[in-house]
């Protein structure tokens, strides 16, 4: 069921720029784990137990030079982002943890760690969300209130969200606008902002002969679909971006050419997730819920 409401100002399209922190907290045997990260732009994993000192490097890479680049660009173009941020990789860089705090930007938790709770029981999800929470007001000044997982989730993970206090959960790729859905183990629902991962730059880590110059093509005709849908129904779009991809040098010009060409248009709404969670909540009436069979 799609829902007619304004976004502030007449806006024709709310525009959600979403920079995923997760350098630092990946899978890593430094930090005990079983394996080496396998997500590695070379595409280089070995199930045997050691250290992949290069893709360790290849992650820090996204700290100590991405992150600036990005964070230049926002700032050059007055836009706020959405911090998708593993807990740990803010507290292992607090200079980007404290650039988020003065931008006013929102942190929305991508986790304690860059891992998979798939495999967590309940309590152990629960105690996972809750040290993510714990860490990240530590680190930025602002408990985070959305949620994004890494990809897998389970079926507790909303209800416990839910319970935590959380406003909104971004695990979801259906629709192009926000939405109410069922939880599973509740009686009161909750409201979705859905991700997107077509436009997101981690197709050029997993596609290698994925170019810049096709990222911002097919990004630029995203916007230009969304923003001419616009005139007539509530649209959304989002762009992820990640610091050790988007941020190096042959990739960043084309994050400035979109950009550019996005702020020439009028009624845009550079929003974080939270602000555009809470203008539909305000707006749509929870009762009227979108059917999704896989969340009943």
């Amino acid at each position: 069921m799609k829902h007619q409401y304004p976004w502030p100002d007449q806006a024709r399209l709310a525009l959600s720029i979403v920079v995923n922190v997760e350098e630092g907290s990946e899978y890593s045997i430094r930090d005990g784990d079983a394996g080496m990260e396998p997500v590695d732009e070379l595409q280089v994993h070995l199930k045997k137990p050691i250290r992949n000192y290069g893709n360790e490097s290849n992650y820090q890479y996204g700290l100590n030079e991405g992150a600036s680049r990005i964070i230049a660009l926002l700032d050059k173009y007055r836009i706020r982002a959405t911090w998708t941020a593993a807990a740990l990789s803010l507290e292992r860089a607090p200079s980007l943890a404290e650039a988020i705090r003065r931008r006013e930007d929102e942190t929305c938790s991508h986790g304690y760690r860059w891992v998979h709770q798939f495999r967590m029981n309940e309590d152990e999800e629960r105690a996972f969300i809750r040290q993510a929470v714990s860490s990240i007001e530590k680190t930025t000044g602002k408990r985070p209130l959305g949620w994004l997982s890494r990809y897998l989730l389970t079926d507790n993970t909303r209800r416990l969200l839910q319970e935590e206090g959380f406003l909104y959960h971004m695990d979801d790729y259906s629709a192009d606008a926000p939405f109410w859905a069922r939880v599973e183990g509740s009686n009161r629902p909750m409201v979705i902002v859905p991700y997107a991962l077509d436009s997101n730059d981690m197709k050029m880590w997993v596609a290698p002969s994925y170019t810049p110059e096709q990222w911002l093509k097919y990004a630029k005709d995203s916007f230009d679909v969304l923003y001419a849908e616009g005139a007539e129904q509530p649209r959304m779009m989002s762009l992820g971006l990640h610091l050790r991809i988007i941020g190096r040098p042959g990739r960043i010009w084309a994050l400035e050419e979109f950009f550019r060409y996005v702020t020439a248009k009028p009624g845009v709404w550079f929003a974080s997730r939270e602000q555009i969670a809470r203008h539909f909540q305000a707006e749509v009436p929870p009762a009227e819920l979108k059917e999704n069979p896989a969340w009943g």
